[in-house]
Formats: C-alpha cells, sequence, structure tokens
C-alpha cells in the first residue's frame, strides 16, 4: 500500500490569504470612514452656512429701510452694517466668501446670500444660497 502524500504548507497558504482578506477589509473599512468623516464636516459647514444667513435675513427684515446697506459684492468690504454678521460669519466658517445681492422693488426687497468654503486648500467649492423676500411693515 502506498502512503498518502503529504500537502506540507497547505495551512500556510490559507492563513496568508486569510491575512490578505482582511487587511483588504479593513483598508475599506478605513476608506468608508474617511469619507464619512469629510461628508459630516460639510454637511457643519453647510449648517452653519444656513444659520448664518438665516440670522442675516432676520437682522434685515427688522431693518428694511437700509436694506441696501446690506449688500456685499465678491471680495469687496463690507458696510458698518454688515461688519458684525461678516466678521462672526467668517469665524464660524474660514475662508468664507460671501455675496449679498439686495434688489428694492416697489412693494418687496429680494435679498440672495450666497455663502461659498472650501474645506482645504485645492479641494472644489462648496456654497449655499438663500433667496428671501422682505417687506415694509405696513
Amino acid at each position: 500500500m502506498i502512503a498518502p502524500r503529504r500537502q506540507g504548507g497547505m495551512a500556510l497558504v490559507e492563513a496568508v490569504v486569510a491575512v490578505v482578506l482582511l487587511g483588504i477589509g479593513l483598508l475599506g473599512a478605513v476608506g468608508m470612514q474617511a469619507r464619512s468623516q469629510s461628508a459630516l464636516a460639510d454637511t457643519g459647514m453647510r449648517a452653519q452656512a444656513t444659520l448664518a444667513a438665516e440670522s442675516l435675513l432676520g437682522t434685515m427684515a427688522v431693518d428694511v429701510a437700509h436694506a441696501n446697506d446690506y449688500a456685499l459684492a465678491a471680495n469687496a468690504t463690507p458696510s458698518a452694517r454688515l461688519l458684525p454678521w461678516y466678521n462672526a460669519t467668517r469665524t464660524q466658517i474660514p475662508g468664507a466668501q460671501i455675496v449679498i445681492v439686495v434688489t428694492p422693488a416697489a412693494n418687496r426687497t429680494a435679498v440672495d446670500v450666497k455663502i461659498s468654503w472650501s474645506r482645504k486648500a485645492g479641494a472644489a467649492q462648496s456654497a449655499h444660497r438663500v433667496v428671501a423676500y422682505l417687506a415694509a411693515a405696513a
């Protein structure tokens, strides 16, 4: 009778394959965690931009007579009325670029607030835009 051949080293091959598959799985999990953190940071900035825009619109709603003082072109210096809000917003959203377009009409004033930011240098810019209409008190 012939003795069966031993399969030497087969357990080692199985262990190496298992370690490689585990490593691939762990790299995938780390990658998903990094993308999740990135999305969470962007969501936080968007929430800050929403709160800032709503705060400005609330201030403007009680000061409709001076609405034009809140207008701000890209890279322009804010007016004295806008400066406190502008500084607070730039503190909450570092590097924010803010454009505010105020369009008065006969019975209402359109306000377009656009806040843009970039989470890191060289990354694409994200932006949040709010358009509202303010009416003077009767």
